[in-house]
C-alpha cells in the first residue's frame, strides 16, 4: 500500500514538563447523621438513611467529633467536598454545578435581652462588611437564609469549588428576633441541598439513593434510530414505599425527560414534575404529603437520548462487512454506573427488580435482551417491536442489556437451557469453540454450585467493538471479538484465551447475578470469585490448557499492586461514592487477589469444606445482596472441625486491611522462627508493626518436598510464633505450591541452602515452588532486605530450568530491570545486561524450534524466550522471524504461522518499511481477531518515530482502528525505547480526548497512567508526572492509580540508587 508518511511530514509531539501543584478544595461542613450526639437536633427523616454496607458508615458532617485517620480520608476526601464536578465521570460530560442553600428549621422565638440586640446589631455590622468584600469577587453566587440569633450565634459562611472554577457562597445570615432560644453548642449546621437545573431546591444531598422506595419491576420500551443515532424511551416503574416519604429519587443521565405521570395504588395517574441534579445523575419528584409506607405506587416517564459514542450506556458501534460496506448496530454496558443513560432507573446494585423489554427495530435488524423472545409486532410503520419475557429473576440495573443488530448465531440445548452464540455473519465460522466451551462449562457449573442457571436462554454475543474483555449481563453476555470468535486451527494459547473468558463470565451468572455484593465496596464477591472459578473450572474441565501458570502469574502481578502504600483493601470499609471511585474497584487487588484468597482459603480448610460453604451461600442468599462477612458466616456454618479457627476470623485479615504479609524464618537447630510484618514497598524504610494476619503458613523440606502429601501447615496469628522441626532438616521451603498470598525471606543461610538445593537437584521442587522462590527473592531486592548479588546467586541455577514458570518469571524480572535501565540510558548497563541474559537463556533460545507445538506450557516458554531474543537482537531468532514471515507473504497467508510465534514473527517484521506497511495491509484486510490483534502489537512496536505517532494519533481517532484497542498500543509503544517519550507527551496532549472516550478512573485509564509512567526512574521524570496530574483536578488528579504511578517511578529511582553499583560490579 501507499506508505501514509510520503503525503506530508508528520509533525512530533513536544516535550513539556508541567510543574504547576496541587490545589486544595475547600471542604463543606459534614452533616451530622448521628441524632443521639445532638439530642436537641431533631430526628432525620428515614429518606436521610441510604443503601450502606454493614462494613461502611455513614458519611457524617463534623464537629470534630468523627475524625477520619488518614486511610480513611483517602477514600473520603472526594465524597466529602460536595458539588464538585468531580463527581462526575469526566469533564467533558461535567455540567457546571450549581449554588447550595442551606434550610433552617424551624424554630420558636421569645423576646431577646438589650444585651442580646447589641450583639445582634454587632453582627449585622460584620455580617454586611463579609458580604460587601464577597460580593465584587467575581463569578460568585450568594443564597441567604435567615435564622434566630442569641448571645452563642456567629456568622457561619463557606465556599464550595464548583465546576469550571465557579466559587458559590451559601451564609447563613444571623440576625436578631424576638425571643431566640438560647442555641445548644452542639447543634449541627444544617441539610445543605443543590439546586435543580431549573433553579429549584434539588430534594436530595448524598450520591447514594435514599432507601425510602424499593423498584419492584421496570417496563422498558426503547426504539433506537440506527439512522440519527438517537432513541426514544417509555419506562414504567412499579415500586414499593419503603418509609414515608415526600420525595422519589432516582438515577438518569444524557436523557431529556419529556413527560412523567404518577399513580398512587388504584389511584388516578397524574403528570409531575421532574427536578434534575446533573452532577449527581440524579432525577427527583417531589410531593406536597407523604407517601405512606406500604404504598405501591407506579412512576411513567417518556424521554428521548442519543446513543452513546463512548462505551457505556446505550451506544452505537459500526463495522465492515465482507463487501467494505459499513454497517451499524447498538448495544448496551451498564456496569458499573450506565443503565441510567439507557432509561431512569435506580441504578445501584442492591435495588433490585424484574424487567419487561420491548424493543422497536427495521426489519433488518434482530433484536435480543436478557430473556427469550415472547412475540413480534408488526406496526403500522413497518416496524417491528420484540417483546421479550420477564425476567423470572430479580436483577440489578447493571445486569440488564440489550442489543440490535444484523448478528448470527449457532445454537445447542444443554439441559433446560438454550446456548447461543451470536457473531457477525462473516464470522459464524469463528463461533464453534465458544459454543462448545460455554456448553460444557454450563453443565460442570450447574453441578458444582447444586444450583441450576435460572434463565431458559444463555447468548454470548461478539461485539465488534467494545470495551470491556467481556459483560455477564444476565442471559446475554457481551464479549469482545477477541475474546469470543477463534478459528479451529488455531492454537492452543488462542483457545485458551477464549475458555478463560467464557468461564469468567459463565460463573458470574452465580456469582455477581445469582447472588450480588450489596454495593461496589464488596465488588470483589463477584469479581474475585469469577476470576476464581474461571481457573479452577478450566483445570479441572480443560488440563490441557495448563491454566496453572496464568493463575500463578496474576496472582505475582496482584502482589505487585498490593505492595504499595496506594493499594486498597479487598473489602473496602471506607467511602466508594463517586463514579470514580466506584471505576477504580475494577483493578487486580478486587479481580486477582480476591482471587487469590479464595484459592487460599481452599487450600487450608478440610477437604469439600470451602464447596459445602459456597453452595450455603449460594442457597441462603439466592436472588438477593450480600457483603462480605455473609460469605464468611455461610462458610462457618458448614464447618466440620470443631477446633478449627473461625473462617472470619482468618479472613477478615485478609480482607480488611490493605497489603500482605511478609513472613521471616530463622532458625536455631530444631526451632525455627516465624516472624510477620507488612510487606510494603517504601523508600522512607517505614516499617508497619501494628499490621497482623492469621497466615496459613505450608511447607515442606529436604526429606519430602514436592508431593502434594508432603505439605504441613501451621498458623501464624502473631507478631512472632516457633515451630518444631527435626534438626536433620536441611532447608524449609514455606508456602507450598504458592498457595498463600504472602513472600518469605529465608535469611541468608536459609536462601543459601535453598540455592545450594537447586544447584544439586533443579526437581526437588516443585515448578511453582521455583518460580515462586524467583518472584520471592526480587522483590525482597526492592525492598532492600537482600542484595542484587543474591538474586543473581539464585538465577545461576536456571541454566539447567526447563519448567514454564519458573523461566517465564525470571525472564519477566530480568526484562523488567533490562527495561529500566534502557529507557535510563544506561548505555554500558544496558549492554552487559543483554550479555547477561543472552549468556544465561541465550542456549535455551537457540535450541526452540519454529514448528507447531501442541503443548500449551511449551507454547508459553518458546514465545516467552524467543520475543524476548528477537527484542534483544540475536541474530538467529531475527533470521528465523524474516524466514518465517517470508513463507506466509509469498503463499498469501496460506502457509501458516503458528499461533504463539505470530506476535513474535510480525514485531520482527514490522521494523522494517516494507514489513510494516504490507502488515498494515494485512490489518486491515483479515477477518481473523486473534491474528489482527498481533498484527496490530507488531504494527505498535515500530521504533520509528513517524510511525509511532501516525498509530497513536489513529487509534485515538478510532477509524480504520478501533479505539478500543488505545490501552493495547499505548503499552506495546511504551516498552520501546523509541515510543516511550512519545507516547507521554501524546497523554498529557490528549488527555481530554482520552477521558472522552474512557471515564476517570476506568481499567482503561489506569493500563494507560500504568505504561506510560511505570518505567520511569529519574527525579525529572517524577516532577513531571505529578506537575502533569496535579494540574488536571477533578479531570483525575485524585485517581488512586496516578498515586500508584508516583509511588512506582519513586521505587524505580531508589532501587536505581541503591543497585547501580551493583550492577556495574556483578554483570
Amino acid at each position: 500500500m501507499e506508505d501514509p508518511f510520503d503525503s506530508e511530514r508528520m509533525s512530533l509531539p513536544r516535550n513539556m514538563i508541567e510543574n504547576s501543584m496541587f490545589e486544595e478544595e475547600p471542604d463543606v461542613v459534614d452533616l451530622a447523621k448521628d441524632s443521639t450526639a445532638f439530642p436537641e437536633f431533631p430526628a432525620l427523616d428515614p429518606d436521610e438513611v441510604v443503601y450502606e454496607p454493614r462494613s461502611s458508615r455513614l458519611l457524617v458532617r463534623g464537629l470534630g467529633e468523627n475524625d477520619l485517620d488518614d486511610e480513611e480520608e483517602d477514600y473520603e476526601s472526594s465524597a466529602r467536598l460536595l458539588g464538585m464536578s468531580f463527581m462526575n465521570r469526566s469533564s467533558a460530560r461535567s455540567p457546571s454545578a450549581s449554588p447550595y442553600i442551606r434550610q433552617a428549621p424551624p424554630r420558636s422565638c421569645y423576646r431577646p435581652s438589650a444585651r442580646m440586640l447589641v450583639g445582634g446589631v454587632f453582627i449585622l455590622v460584620l455580617v454586611t462588611s463579609m458580604a460587601m468584600v464577597l460580593y465584587f469577587l467575581p463569578g460568585c453566587t450568594f443564597t441567604k437564609v435567615g435564622v434566630c440569633v442569641s448571645e452563642e450565634c456567629a456568622v457561619t459562611a463557606s465556599a464550595s469549588t464548583a465546576t469550571g472554577g465557579m466559587c458559590v457562597f451559601t451564609m447563613l445570615i444571623l440576625s436578631p428576633q424576638a425571643g431566640c432560644p438560647k442555641a445548644n453548642s452542639s447543634t449541627p449546621m444544617e441539610l445543605v441541598y443543590p439546586k435543580s437545573t431549573n433553579g429549584e431546591l434539588f430534594p436530595w444531598n448524598e450520591l447514594r439513593l435514599p432507601a425510602s422506595v424499593r423498584p419492584v419491576n421496570y417496563d422498558l420500551s426503547l426504539t433506537p434510530n440506527l439512522t440519527s443515532m438517537t432513541f426514544t424511551g417509555h419506562t414504567i416503574i412499579n415500586m414499593i414505599i419503603q418509609h414515608d416519604t415526600k420525595r422519589i429519587v432516582l438515577h438518569s443521565s444524557e436523557i431529556n425527560i419529556i413527560k412523567a405521570t404518577f399513580q398512587v395504588g388504584e389511584g388516578k395517574s397524574v403528570e409531575v414534575k421532574v427536578l434534575e441534579y446533573k452532577p449527581w445523575q440524579q432525577i427527583a419528584v417531589s410531593f406536597p404529603e407523604d407517601l405512606k409506607e406500604g404504598q405501591v405506587c407506579v412512576l411513567t416517564l417518556d424521554y428521548t437520548a442519543s446513543l452513546s459514542h463512548t462505551y457505556d450506556g446505550f451506544y452505537n458501534s459500526s463495522y465492515n462487512d465482507k463487501t467494505g460496506a459499513k454497517r451499524v448496530l447498538a448495544a448496551t454496558q451498564f456496569e458499573p454506573q450506565a443503565a441510567r443513560k439507557a432509561f431512569p432507573c435506580f441504578d445501584e446494585p442492591a435495588f433490585k427488580a424484574t424487567f419487561l423489554v420491548r424493543i422497536t427495530r427495521e426489519p433488518e435488524y434482530i433484536a435480543l435482551s436478557n430473556m427469550p423472545k415472547a412475540k413480534t409486532t408488526t406496526l403500522p410503520s413497518g416496524m417491528l417491536e420484540d417483546e421479550f419475557e420477564q425476567t423470572s429473576v430479580n436483577m440489578s440495573t447493571y445486569l440488564v442489556a440489550f442489543i440490535v443488530a444484523n448478528f448470527t448465531s449457532i445454537t445447542r440445548n444443554v439441559s433446560s437451557t438454550l446456548v447461543s452464540v451470536y457473531s457477525v455473519p462473516e464470522k459464524k465460522e469463528h463461533t464453534q469453540y465458544a459454543l462448545d466451551t460455554a456448553s460444557r462449562l454450563l453443565q460442570f457449573y450447574n453441578t458444582l454450585f447444586d444450583t441450576e442457571y435460572p434463565l431458559r436462554k444463555l447468548d454470548l454475543v461478539a461485539i465488534p467493538d467494545f470495551l470491556a474483555g467481556a459483560m455477564e449481563n444476565w442471559g446475554l453476555i457481551t464479549f469482545r471479538e477477541t475474546s469470543l470468535l477463534v478459528q479451529n486451527q488455531s492454537s492452543p494459547l488462542d483457545k485458551q484465551l477464549i475458555a478463560n473468558v467464557v468461564a469468567h463470565e459463565l460463573a458470574h451468572q452465580w456469582f455477581g447475578n445469582l447472588v450480588t455484593m450489596r454495593w461496589w465496596n464488596d465488588l470483589w464477591l463477584s469479581e474475585g470469585f469469577a476470576t476464581y472459578w474461571q481457573y479452577a473450572s478450566l483445570m479441572t474441565e480443560f488440563p490441557q490448557l495448563d491454566l496453572g501458570n496464568v493463575f500463578l502469574e496474576e496472582r505475582f502481578k496482584a502482589m505487585a499492586k498490593d505492595s504499595l502504600n496506594s493499594s486498597h483493601p479487598v473489602s473496602v470499609s471506607a467511602q466508594v461514592t463517586t463514579p470514580e471511585q466506584v471505576s477504580e474497584m475494577f483493578d487486580s487487588i478486587t479481580y486477582e487477589k480476591g482471587a487469590s484468597l479464595l484459592l487460599m482459603l481452599n487450600s487450608t480448610l478440610p477437604d469439600g469444606q470451602f464447596r459445602k460453604g459456597l453452595i450455603e451461600y449460594l442457597h441462603q442468599y439466592r436472588g438477593s445482596n450480600t457483603v462480605t462477612d455473609d460469605l464468611w458466616n455461610s462458610i462457618t456454618q458448614v464447618q466440620v472441625l470443631p477446633q478449627q479457627e473461625s473462617v472470619s476470623d482468618m479472613m477478615r485479615t485478609w480482607t480488611l486491611q490493605k497489603g500482605f504479609p511478609l513472613v521471616t524464618v530463622s532458625r536455631k537447630g530444631g526451632e525455627v522462627t516465624l516472624t510477620q510484618e507488612h510487606f510494603l514497598l517504601s523508600t522512607d524504610n517505614t516499617t508497619h508493626t501494628s499490621s497482623l494476619w492469621h497466615i496459613p503458613v505450608t511447607y515442606v523440606n529436604d526429606s519430602c518436598s514436592s508431593a502434594p502429601s508432603c505439605r504441613q501447615m501451621f498458623t501464624l496469628k502473631n507478631k512472632t510464633a516457633t515451630l518444631k522441626v527435626s534438626e536433620s532438616v536441611k532447608w524449609l521451603k514455606l508456602n507450598y505450591m504458592n498457595t498463600g498470598f504472602y513472600i518469605v525471606h529465608y535469611g541468608d543461610e536459609g536462601w543459601a541452602a535453598l540455592i545450594d538445593a537447586l544447584k544439586t537437584d533443579v526437581s526437588t521442587l516443585t515448578p511453582h515452588d521455583r518460580a515462586s522462590l524467583i518472584h520471592n527473592i526480587f522483590s525482597l531486592s526492592r525492598l532492600g532486605r537482600v542484595s542484587f548479588r543474591q538474586v543473581l546467586s539464585l538465577l545461576d541455577y536456571t541454566t539447567n530450568e526447563t519448567e514454564t514458570a519458573p523461566l517465564t518469571e525470571a525472564l519477566s524480572q530480568l526484562s523488567s530491570i533490562y527495561r529500566l535501565l534502557d529507557k535510563r540510558q544506561e548505555r554500558r548497563l544496558v549492554a552487559r545486561m543483554k550479555a547477561y541474559i543472552l549468556g544465561h537463556f541465550g542456549p535455551l533460545m537457540d535450541s526452540q524450534d519454529w514448528g507447531v507445538k501442541e503443548s500449551v506450557s511449551s507454547q508459553e516458554l518458546r514465545s516467552a524466550l524467543l520475543e524476548l531474543a528477537c527484542s534483544l537482537g540475536r541474530q538467529n531468532c531475527t533470521d528465523q522471524a524474516k524466514a518465517l514471515y517470508e513463507q506466509w507473504t509469498n503463499s498469501n497467508q496460506t502457509n501458516r504461522i503458528p499461533g504463539d510465534l505470530q506476535r513474535v514473527v510480525f514485531s520482527v517484521a514490522a521494523q522494517s518499511d516494507p514489513g510494516w506497511l504490507s502488515l498494515l495491509d494485512t490489518y486491515r484486510l483479515t477477518t481473523y481477531d486473534s491474528e489482527k490483534r498481533k498484527i496490530l502489537q507488531a504494527l505498535a512496536s515500530t521504533q520509528d518515530p513517524r510511525r509511532i505517532v501516525w498509530i497513536l494519533s489513529e487509534v485515538l481517532e478510532g477509524g480504520n482502528i478501533h479505539t478500543q484497542e488505545l490501552p493495547l498500543v499505548i503499552s506495546t509503544v511504551s516498552d520501546g525505547f523509541a515510543g516511550h517519550l512519545f507516547v507521554w507527551d501524546f497523554v498529557k496532549e490528549s488527555w481530554d480526548r482520552i477521558i472522552e472516550k474512557f471515564p476517570v478512573g476506568s481499567y482503561p485509564i489506569q493500563s494507560i497512567i500504568k505504561s506510560t509512567t511505570s518505567q520511569f526512574s529519574t527525579q525529572t521524570h517524577l516532577e513531571e508526572v505529578q506537575g502533569f496530574f496535579s494540574s488536571l483536578k477533578e479531570r483525575g488528579s485524585q485517581m488512586r492509580s496516578v498515586q500508584e504511578a508516583l509511588e512506582t517511578i519513586r521505587l524505580n529511582q531508589h532501587w536505581m540508587d541503591r543497585n547501580l553499583a551493583t550492577l556495574r560490579d556483578w554483570l
